[in-house]
């Protein structure tokens, strides 16, 4: 990095949201440097134009939702489950539940027609 000091500049701001420049804010955009300065012309203008917030890239697409489970498929092409908080209220028969995980893993993985 070559750091550089602009003194006595004329900084024209577009941002999205703010009317001015926040004072400690972090701001993403682009600078340009309006007017070109010869040897005896100082009259310096910057243009600052803040970007629009980019959209979050979504990582893993999920390619089963079910009642106990959640199936992702990664980048590479491989399939991770992902298993929903257990609410284990009341009468709670785990031999149910993992046969209710076990159907639904079948499904997601395309071993079984869904229900």
């Amino acid at each position: 990095m070559k750091p550089n000091t602009h003194l006595g500049v004329d900084l024209k701001t577009m941002l999205r949201k703010d009317r001015q420049a926040k004072t400690g804010k972090d701001y993403l955009g682009v600078l340009r440097r309006d007017v070109l300065c010869e040897e005896f012309l100082y009259d310096e203008h910057f243009t600052f134009v803040e970007l629009p917030p980019m959209a979050p890239v979504k990582r893993n697409h999920k390619v089963y939702d079910g009642k106990h489970i959640s199936i992702t498929r990664r980048d590479d092409g491989t399939l991770r489950p992902n298993f929903k908080p257990m609410h284990a209220k009341g009468r709670f028969a785990i031999a149910q539940y993992v046969f209710e995980v076990y159907i639904e893993l079948c499904e997601g993985l395309g071993l079984i027609e869904e229900r």
